[in-house]
């Protein structure tokens, strides 16, 4: 028998351990009393307001009295058929109301974020275009910088040809000077020849005129 009842009070407090996890609210049609015991004899500790919300400890069912923990830290005993397993009407419309207002203050505050991620979003498509046109022109810019070098590098090829040309000429013009200059030279000594050959010849003609002269003399004078 003492076995028995040892094995008894086991179950019973397995049975009020499983109790503790769960959670139970006061009925939402007045206020009831928490008791420091099982009874209505017992003192009551405070008044606890309908909707508010319990940790059950154990249920005693010969009482009709549940052992409830207040989110404040106070333990006591309450009629357990002022309790019921899940929150009044009441309590969950202003749950489900204030889930609501935060729903909408939270859907404010995504538009509010959304208008502003827009204007961001406006400012770069706006800012993409202007780079687009500053890249436009910068390309116009470097494809005339590109035609004017390439008008340059045309110019200097045109410019090393004629300093060619001129170096040519140059050459030409000096070949020229001095076959000129060697042609002057040749002619100048022609002259001095032509000029000596008529001296000589002159000089030979005076020497011999006189003698033809003279022999013709002789020569009428024998007759």
């Amino acid at each position: 028998m003492k076995r028995l009842l040892h094995i008894t009070l086991i179950l019973s407090s397995l049975a009020a351990t499983t109790a503790f996890a769960q959670s139970a609210w006061v009925t939402d049609q007045f206020e009831i009393t928490l008791r420091s015991g099982p009874s209505t004899s017992n003192a009551i500790q405070l008044m606890v307001s309908s909707g508010t919300r319990l940790e059950v400890i154990e249920r005693d069912a010969d009482s009709g009295y549940t052992h409830v923990r207040t989110q404040g830290g106070t333990e006591g005993w309450v009629l357990t058929r002022y309790l019921m397993n899940e929150a009044s009407a009441r309590e969950q419309l202003e749950n489900l109301t204030g889930q609501l207002t935060n729903a909408t203050s939270r859907g404010s505050s995504l538009n509010s974020q959304l208008g502003a991620i827009k204007g961001q979003y406006d400012a770069a498509n706006q800012q993409i275009s202007t780079l687009e046109r500053e890249k436009a022109g910068v390309e116009k810019e470097l494809a005339e910088i590109r035609r004017a070098a390439a008008n340059v590098l045309a110019v200097n090829d045109q410019n090393k040809s004629l300093m060619d040309q001129l170096a040519a000429a140059q050459i030409r013009a000096d070949t020229l000077e001095q076959e000129n200059r060697v042609l002057a030279s040749q002619t100048t000594r022609y002259w001095f020849m032509a000029g000596g050959m008529v001296l000589l010849v002159g000089i030979i003609l005076g020497i011999w005129l006189p003698r033809i002269r003279w022999q013709r003399r002789s020569r009428y004078d024998r007759f």
